[in-house]
């Protein structure tokens, strides 16, 4: 083992306990979920009207050439793509600009 293996190491074990990596962990995990469930219940709404409400989602928008389930699915393409936007701001913002500052600490 060299001594650049055993200072990354150690850096990686100063990091772990640092509460202000625990924290941040907690903070991603929770946003994760909290973008998870709002997928989720989004794509089982849509499948869930599919399935137990057909005459609804046959309903004619505009002139008649579309349907409310076209109209509906083309929305959870948007707001998926959204979703993934909205994290990846988050996590290449606020989240990896608090583990910078925590690996600077640390390394110091």
């Amino acid at each position: 083992m060299s001594t650049s293996d055993h200072d990354g190491t150690a850096i990686e074990a100063r990091v772990a306990a640092d509460p202000r990596y625990a924290a941040l962990v907690r903070d991603r995990q929770r946003f994760s979920w909290i973008l998870t469930i709002v997928t989720v219940v989004t794509y089982s709404s849509f499948i869930s009207l599919i399935a137990f409400d057909k005459p609804l989602m046959a309903t004619p928008i505009g002139s008649g050439t579309t349907s409310l389930a076209v109209v509906l699915g083309f929305a959870m393409l948007v707001g998926t793509v959204a979703i993934c936007a909205i994290y990846v701001r988050r996590a290449n913002g606020e989240f990896d600009a608090r583990l910078a500052a925590i690996l600077a600490d640390e390394a110091a």
